[in-house]
């Protein structure tokens, strides 16, 4: 199993170490982890942001669910 496949079995700090660590080797390291830097950050990075929208969304829905509600006009 390719390290693409694995993205969704990670969690999330673990999706954002990674891309922390491909960007580093992307400019830092050897040809080899240039290479499989630059194959795995737009993975890494639309996993990074469809789980930072999934964590907004649900925030969301946990304020609106604390919200007072309007009363009835009687």
């Amino acid at each position: 199993m390719s390290l693409i496949e694995k993205i969704p079995f990670l969690s999330d700090e673990e999706v954002i170490n990674l891309l922390a660590n491909a960007r580093r080797l992307k400019d830092a390291g050897d040809d080899k982890q240039r290479a499989a830097a630059t194959d795995l950050i737009p993975a890494l990075e639309g996993a990074a942001a469809e789980r930072r929208a999934l964590r907004m969304a649900a925030a969301q829905a946990k304020r609106a669910a604390r919200r007072p509600r309007p009363k009835a006009a009687a």
